[in-house]
């Protein structure tokens, strides 16, 4: 452990090292009470959306990516009509951020309200805490269960063929 980190936070990791976990679990996660949804607007169908010119650096990143996906379970093999692109954004760490380009989809959702809550409440409930962390959720976006229309909606183009999420 590095030692700027807290010992008691380092005991904590120690006592219950499920909670970060080294890889991501394998096949789906745990049936959930509902499923995640998408609503499109009325008459809506489908949406496509061209490919972006990837660098050859880029594509061999995204077919890596794919590779790890597939291994994970994380995508499955697809014949949906939505087509969304793929791009990959630097990440600090000089690594990369697979991102889909959901523009496009975004155009045909009926947008759901939730409310968010003020930047000063946030602030106020933080006001005592004592440690603070900055993290990537590795694979955050692949642990939620969606409905099947969802699935086929979120279909990026993965350059391998078609796939769709298994989750999102």
């Amino acid at each position: 452990m590095d030692e700027a980190v807290p010992t008691d936070l380092v005991q904590l990791i120690r006592r219950f090292p499920q909670i970060f976990p080294d890889n991501l679990p394998e096949g789906l996660p745990q049936e959930q009470p509902f499923d995640h949804r998408i609503e499109s607007k009325l008459g809506i169908q489908t949406t496509v959306q061209r490919q972006f010119r990837l660098t050859q650096p880029d594509l061999q990143q995204l077919l890596k990516h794919v590779d790890y996906l597939l291994d994970k379970r994380i995508i499955r093999p697809s014949f949906s009509p939505f087509d969304s692109p793929i791009l990959f954004i630097p990440k600090k760490d000089s690594g990369y951020r697979m991102c889909t380009d959901y523009r496009a989809l975004n155009r045909v959702t009926i947008k759901s309200h939730y409310p968010i809550p003020h930047a000063d409440e946030l602030i106020d409930q933080f006001r005592k805490a004592r440690i603070f962390s900055r993290i990537d959720l590795r694979g955050g976006y692949h642990q939620t269960v969606c409905s099947a229309w969802t699935r086929r909606a979120e279909r990026p183009t993965l350059r391998r063929g078609s796939s769709t999420f298994a989750v999102t």
